[in-house]
């Protein structure tokens, strides 16, 4: 029986019923240790004989791939494929699929939240609660607020609308500038000038080819006072020692992120500073966006491996 390696964390504690095809066609599924991330080592193990991968946002060596000697093809249940040895799997002819747009929903969603959560103290409110207080920060209204974009893809574009509908102006930085349907102001800027001149930022885009962050001390020093920081995209795509300093300084108000260099990160990481709110990697983490992202993911992996098991 052909063998496929599904990994992600959402799929193997409780796997679905979207994955039957797979089962229907054929395929024998391999599961790593149930609900976690798996090691570098644990892949090492599991990979020999798979033909397919359904994969999540584990990161996968050159070694992971040398040991996988029967793969033909990677389907991500979302659309980040920066955790992938993209030069090996190119040289190994190992086809790379995306589910397009699947998480687009949940993750746009979680952006607002997390802005909403910054804006009105709601971590910090609740944690003076539990703790006996009775806290009463004064928030701000994201009405009136200029949010920037960086990036206006599915999910950006999303954002972009839902914060126009609350009444805040809106400016993007794309270098491909598609189509954004928004209520109110909307314009295209620079990535300085997004920095520069936004209350709030909200990160929607890949990390870039030479690995560098955009968010970076220069930049962190242009943002407007008490500005806020949104990142459900990638960890990579800020310094976090440049986050950390600006949140000690106040040029932050707040630093919201859905992910992580290390996951879970480490204790005393800049997860566990004060003006931090976290989340642990769940932008994608709904029952629809799972359904969505995974039946897409099945239907790749399907048409990617049909002539391979014909």
């Amino acid at each position: 029986m052909k063998r496929i390696l599904v990994t992600p964390r959402s799929l193997s504690l409780d796997p679905p019923p979207e994955l039957e095809p797979l089962r229907q066609a054929g395929f024998e599924l391999v599961f790593p240790t149930p609900g976690r991330m798996p090691s570098e080592a644990e892949l090492i193990g599991l990979v020999p004989g798979c033909i397919g991968w359904l994969a999540g946002v584990e990161p996968v060596s050159d070694k992971v791939i040398a040991a996988a000697d029967s793969l033909r093809a990677i389907s991500r249940n979302g659309t980040g494929i920066d955790n992938l040895p993209l030069p090996l799997l190119k040289e190994r002819g190992i086809g790379i699929l995306k589910a397009e747009g699947a998480n687009a929903v949940g993750v746009a969603e979680l952006s607002v939240g997390l802005m909403l959560a910054a804006l009105r103290h709601i971590p910090a409110e609740t944690a003076g609660i539990r703790a006996g207080g009775w806290p009463r920060s004064r928030g701000r209204e994201i009405a009136e607020r200029t949010v920037g974009i960086i990036g206006c893809g599915a999910i950006g574009k999303r954002v972009a609308r839902a914060v126009s509908a609350m009444r805040a102006s809106v400016i993007a930085c794309d270098p491909f500038r598609p189509n954004v349907e928004v209520y109110g102001p909307f314009k295209w800027a620079s990535l300085d000038e997004v920095f520069a001149g936004a209350d709030i930022v909200s990160l929607h885009c890949p990390a870039p080819a030479d690995g560098k962050p955009i968010v970076d001390a220069p930049r962190l020093a242009t943002v407007p006072p008490h500005a806020i920081l949104i990142n459900t995209a990638r960890a990579t795509l800020v310094d976090e020692d440049a986050v950390r300093a600006a949140l000690d300084e106040g040029r932050l108000q707040a630093y919201a992120t859905d992910v992580f260099t290390t996951e879970p990160p480490a204790p005393g990481s800049l997860a566990s500073h004060p003006r931090v709110i976290a989340t642990s990697h769940i932008g994608g983490l709904t029952d629809e966006s799972v359904g969505k992202a995974t039946k897409i993911a099945v239907a790749n992996l399907l048409s990617a491996l049909v002539e391979e098991t014909a």
